[in-house]
């Protein structure tokens, strides 16, 4: 019960942190030139059809891992449609990508996310269709590669640390993605793609330096939380990826 009490408080801190923009998206619909929308589309294809194997090989192994893949799912729907306004045609919010990420490697994330985000653009206003591949490349593939691999370096030497540091950094990476895709698409007219980068970074880590923050300590909360009930819920952590 406390730890339930512990985890509630958590999520109330992301949510009063994180105010609704009704009009805020990832990247929004149309904000990217038809030539750079289908070339991030073209990129996340191979991981999203990566991943829909590695799902069904986990879900024919272990059909009860389902409901974890639902939870993880759930998690990231509603970290990520929390949102801060910070540049036009983009937003600062949590990604809730860690979590899958550790415990199910960073391809299943890839389906899973693209999911998340369909389901936000169309009904959210969160996002966009055109924008799809884009906000699934930086969210969904780049941030779980950089957290899975930060995990697995550091899990054996300190578990409570590699969770914390791979749920902030597939965060905050994924925040430099966007900011790279919005400089390539929007060079500035002076200093060019790396002028626009600059300028987008520096927005974006006044707002997401604290969210990577909040949100690597509550997947460390929630982790923890499946550790200790794995055994009961019929799943082993160390045994999905």
């Amino acid at each position: 019960m406390k730890k339930i009490k512990i985890i509630s408080f958590s999520v109330a801190y992301l949510i009063l942190l994180t105010p609704i923009y009704a009009s805020a998206m990832h990247i929004m619909e149309g904000f990217l030139p038809p030539l750079w929308a289908a070339i991030w589309s073209v990129i996340s294809l191979p991981f999203i059809v990566g991943g829909f194997s590695k799902i069904k090989k986990i879900t024919d192994e272990s059909p009860n891992m389902k409901l974890l893949l639902g939870l993880v799912g759930a998690f990231v729907f509603v970290l990520s449609a929390l949102k801060l306004p910070s540049v036009t045609g983009s937003t600062s919010h949590p990604t809730g990508v860690g979590l899958g990420t550790i415990i199910f490697g960073p391809l299943p994330m890839a389906v899973i996310g693209l999911i998340v985000l369909i389901f936000q653009a169309l009904l959210l206003a969160h996002g966009g269709i055109t924008t799809l591949g884009a906000n699934v490349f930086s969210m969904a593939i780049v941030g779980p590669f950089a957290g899975y691999f930060i995990f697995k370096a550091l899990k054996d030497k300190n578990r409570s640390l590699a969770v914390f540091l791979a749920a902030m950094f597939a965060d905050l990476i994924t925040y430099i993605v966007t900011s790279l895709q919005l400089a390539l698409a929007h060079p500035d007219a002076v200093n060019g793609v790396v002028g626009s980068f600059t300028k987008f970074m520096g927005i974006f880590a006044i707002t997401q330096i604290p969210l990577a923050i909040g949100e690597g300590i509550l997947t460390l909360i929630v982790y923890n939380l499946l550790v200790e009930y794995q055994k009961e819920g019929g799943f082993n952590l160390e045994k999905t990826h």
